[in-house]
């Protein structure tokens, strides 16, 4: 440490910022990855030439494919709690609780939420063409697996408690005040349209299956076309990217700090050590040899007219003005002094 003083809250900022850098990076380049295989991937929609095309592949199977469809149950669909005649494929009921809890630092109330409820239920469904004609349908497997769930909201509703006297004054010396329940309900609505981002195969029945893919990659279910799937992974691409290079400039910007104060901290250590020389100089001149000036190095010239040997030629030439410095004298020329 004493070559390369670095405090340990530097040593503290570097490696977190390394740290943290390589973790970002890998969730861009994970994002940029799956961009790229979605960008590359087969665009299909759901028709008749869908089994034919699956049945020429290597194993009866498309590794990845984006493939768009309309949603239809394949067997008795969901029904909304809420909205009459509607009907889903999947449902999710959450029941919230929505709190305000009073913080002594910032001397405010600050918002938090607690979920008290979260059912999700799902069937067995297809994705079927937009064209009545059509005969083919694709079962969607796992959609549970999925990224993010492809659903609606369909229903939501805040209530907000009566408070008493006595309950806001319970709110007030406890720190917590009720604000309200949010319920809700999503759905993925039957006759939706849906793409899907997966593995297709064809199974030895002659059916076609949706489903996670085996050979890595990631599962996506969405409402939207595969564009809006790439949009928010080159968007997410680009935000850990971001994080990574600033991670690495603020790293880079702390080594630097440390590289410059260690690189005065040496030259310091020097100087000294440039001086020493003259110091053991000084000590091999006498007192009455010295220049009476520095008193450090010998007398080395004559001040001529006065003809006093009292400086050396480096003090001479400092002098302010030219006057002896024994009798003040004006000098007229200096004549070097050669010692045997």
């Amino acid at each position: 440490m004493d070559t390369l003083p670095i405090t340990p809250g530097e040593l503290l900022c570097l490696g977190s910022s390394i740290a943290f850098s390589g973790l970002f990076y890998y969730l861009y380049r994970k994002k940029a990855r799956v961009a790229a295989r979605i960008q590359e991937a087969p665009k299909l929609q759901v028709d008749d030439d869908l089994p034919a095309l699956v049945s020429a592949a290597d194993g009866r199977c498309l590794s990845y494919v984006a493939l768009e469809g309309i949603v239809l149950p394949a067997k008795a669909a969901l029904s909304s709690h809420y909205q009459e005649d509607m009907q889903g494929v999947i449902q999710k009921l959450l029941l919230k609780e929505h709190r305000l809890i009073w913080n002594s630092l910032a001397r405010n109330w600050s918002e938090s939420e607690r979920v008290l409820s979260e059912q999700v239920y799902t069937v067995p469904f297809l994705l079927a063409s937009p064209d009545a004609e059509a005969v083919t349908q694709v079962s969607v497997e796992s959609p549970l697996r999925a990224v993010h769930l492809p659903l609606e909201m369909v229903y939501e509703r805040f209530q907000q408690p009566a408070h008493g006297f006595r309950d806001l004054l319970g709110h007030y010396l406890s720190g917590e005040k009720p604000k309200g329940i949010l319920e809700t309900e999503e759905m993925l609505r039957v006759g939706a349209g849906l793409t899907g981002i997966g593995e297709l195969a064809l199974h030895p029945d002659g059916s076609l299956h949706l489903q996670p893919p085996d050979r890595g990659g990631e599962y996506f279910l969405c409402l939207g076309d595969w564009q809006t799937v790439l949009a928010e992974l080159e968007s997410a691409s680009r935000l850990w990217k971001g994080a990574a290079v600033l991670c690495t400039v603020a790293g880079v910007a702390v080594l630097l700090h440390a590289l410059c104060r260690a690189y005065r901290h040496i030259r310091l250590k020097q100087k000294p050590e440039d001086k020493e020389p003259d110091s053991e100089e000084a000590g091999d001149v006498g007192l009455e040899d010295s220049c009476v000036v520095c008193l450090t190095r010998p007398r080395e010239c004559v001040l001529l007219g006065c003809g006093h040997i009292c400086c050396c030629f480096r003090c001479f030439q400092a002098l302010p003005t030219r006057l002896c410095p024994i009798c003040r004298g004006p000098i007229d020329r200096v004549v070097p002094l050669y010692q045997a």
